[in-house]
């Protein structure tokens, strides 16, 4: 009789467990399939070119994209190969940068990742341009900022930091880790 009860809750133990795994993996399933329709976009540009105004109708920003997707549940549009133009608030010479993807978040903050390369229009510019593989752009205020390691070209040298942080509309710039610079000799003189 003892073999008998063992024999049974073996088999009560290993049904029960075949149980737990099929519910389980069903609910598993069925996470999968909530949080895909969650990921659904609620619309998509195709090489989207939009130009954005300040509350007195100056031109803010420009962005042009290769595919933009916005999900409103999270407020949130993503951006592929994006290019914007910055327009500083005084009317100075506009900024591009350029990226592979980025977010566009509610508060106008953008995080621009991959091959982020930031150029002044101005030709007698001391920047001329900025790499770096990602950084924070606030569309309100046109300051840009990075904890990455960057490369700042100018006239004549580059210079090598992280911590980054630029006001586009003053063009002052910080680099709070500065690793070092590399002055060029200029062939104008």
């Amino acid at each position: 009789m003892n073999r008998l009860n063992s024999l049974a809750l073996f088999i009560l133990l290993l049904s029960a467990l075949f149980y737990g795994i099929i519910e389980w993996q069903s609910q598993s399933f069925e996470q999968d399939n909530v949080s895909t329709e969650r990921q659904k976009p609620d619309f998509v540009a195709e090489k989207l070119q939009s130009n954005i105004y300040s509350d007195i109708g100056f031109l803010s920003h420009t962005i042009n994209a290769d595919r933009m997707e916005h999900y409103a549940d999270l407020n949130v549009s993503y951006f592929e190969a994006p290019n914007y133009i910055l327009y500083p608030a005084n009317k100075g010479m506009p900024w591009k940068i350029s990226a592979s993807e980025a977010t566009l978040y509610k508060d106008n903050l953008v995080a621009l990742k991959h091959k982020v390369v930031i150029k002044a229009t101005e030709t007698d510019s001391l920047i001329k341009e900025i790499i770096c593989k990602e950084i924070a752009l606030d569309l309100t205020t046109n300051i840009i900022s990075s904890e990455q390691a960057v490369i700042v070209k100018g006239k004549n040298f580059t210079m090598l930091g992280s911590k980054l942080i630029i006001n586009l509309n003053t063009k002052e710039m910080t680099l709070n880790q500065h690793e070092r610079t590399i002055y060029q000799k200029n062939n104008d003189t």
